[in-house]
């Protein structure tokens, strides 16, 4: 199944970082996020990228032509002068690289794709700055069953906590009576992992975006399906956050990456 994944935005809340690279191109550990995530689908099986550049969209595509064709980051044989390339990870990978506008929203982006995907049955698509242990194949193969459903996304709960005031009368002096720790047990949010069926592009209209306006509208349609994931999952807006999952990641034990768990996979789907 074709992976669509966003990566040209500006990245404004990590600007402090990302001024000379895009934000996909931040690293957790020694690679960049983006490689985390297309190895969390390609553990999957699924292997054929498109990916969307905008901002800074050059440095993206040198990452993978240098690590294609750089022998200081593959495995190689030295033989009587010649050097023979060892087996990657991107072997098998098929990416796809679409500059799609500097300033373009994520929906539109999309569009600009659309002649890339409008023969698929069904595609997936994300973000270029989230993570996630969620089980996209069980969540693809429900969504499969669903012939009556435009799009799937990814539920989560907020990763932050915070703290809700309770005030009492409505002008803005108001006394102050309460707080309570927030609990995001009952809360949701759009995790940035979808599922889409072709006929997405039946709505959505020039200048639109995919949140809100086109799922709000399959939504009233009764054709939208969420996936609640109480597992991992993780943003990277922040230069907190990024040294979060660097942290994570440095145990050896991230949730996400899932290739490097032995006998934790799920099954492959073509």
């Amino acid at each position: 199944m074709k992976v669509v994944i966003f990566c040209g935005g500006m990245g404004l809340r990590m600007r402090e970082l990302s001024r000379d690279l895009p934000k996909p191109m931040l690293t957790v550990g020694d690679k960049p996020i983006l490689w985390h995530l297309m190895n969390y689908y390609a553990h999957h099986g699924h292997r054929e990228f498109v990916l969307c550049l905008g901002y800074q969209g050059q440095a993206i595509k040198q990452y993978f032509l240098k690590k294609q064709e750089d022998v200081s980051e593959n495995d190689f044989v030295l033989s009587n002068g010649s050097i023979q390339h060892l087996p990657s990870e991107m072997n098998d990978w098929s990416i796809t690289f679409v500059d799609t506008g500097l300033h373009t929203s994520i929906g539109q982006r999309l569009k600009k794709v659309q002649h890339l995907l409008q023969d698929e049955p069904m595609f997936m698509a994300t973000y270029g700055d989230n993570l996630t242990d969620a089980p996209i194949n069980e969540m693809a193969s429900v969504f499969s069953q669903q012939p009556n459903r435009t799009a799937m996304f990814l539920c989560v709960h907020p990763s932050q906590s915070f703290h809700l005031v309770r005030m009492t009368g409505a002008s803005s002096d108001t006394q102050v009576v309460g707080f309570e720790s927030s609990t995001t047990s009952d809360l949701w949010i759009n995790g940035g992992f979808f599922l889409f069926r072709p006929d997405i592009f039946n709505n959505l209209s020039h200048g639109e975006d995919i949140v809100p306006d086109a799922l709000n509208r399959l939504a009233a349609q009764g054709r939208l399906s969420a996936w609640r994931h109480e597992g991992f999952w993780a943003a990277m807006d922040t230069p907190k956050e990024m040294f979060t999952l660097d942290s994570i990641y440095s145990t050896g034990h991230a949730p996400w990456a899932k290739w490097t768990h032995a006998g934790e996979s799920e099954q492959p789907q073509p």
